[in-house]
Parts: C-alpha cells; structure tokens; sequence
C-alpha cells in the first residue's frame, strides 16, 4: 500500500482489512479515533510503536509523555506539523511493509 492509497481508504468507514496494526492506528487517528489508535499502538512493541505512541501524546498534547515515547523511539521529539509527522510515519512504517 502507498501513502496515497492510504489516504484514499480514509473515505471509507472501516479500515482495510489487511493493514498492519500500527498502520492500523494511524487510520484510526486519521479519522479522529485517538483512543483506538492509543489502544492499538500500546498494545504493539518496538521503536515503531514507540513512535506512533509518541505522535499520539502530542497530538492530546501531553509533552511530557510525548517525549518519554520518543526517547523509547530512539528520536528526538519531533516539532514539525502533526500532519507531517503522520505522513513521515506512515510512509516509514508502509516501506517496511513492502521490504516484508
């Protein structure tokens, strides 16, 4: 799946089936599911979701807890525009898809 592919699916009421879950978690934050999409990047392991965890607290706007993920992310904390930052992540988290 592309980026824009992605993109594109966000019309529709449910995600695609086959998304993997962080994936998953940026649709849902996409389509204003914060807590879903909490609920998904917690439930996953890695500097992935470390990242998507932290993308999440600053985008509810808790700093502290933001950074806290991004250090578990191994990334400095990010200060570019959350939609930027969503598509950095999806892009990155999609490559490593297609590399699968």
């Amino acid at each position: 799946m592309t980026l824009e592919e992605l993109r594109a699916s966000l019309a529709h009421r449910e995600p695609p089936a086959d998304l993997p879950p962080l994936v998953r978690a940026l649709w849902l934050d996409a389509r204003g599911d914060w807590a879903g999409a909490h609920g998904v990047a917690q439930d996953v392991k890695g500097r992935d979701a470390a990242w998507v965890h932290a993308y999440l607290h600053r985008k509810e706007g808790d700093a502290d807890n933001a950074a806290y993920w991004y250090g578990r992310a191994k990334r400095p904390v990010c200060t570019k525009d959350l939609v930027e930052e969503w598509a950095d992540i999806a892009k990155s988290l999609l490559s490593e898809e297609a590399q699968s």
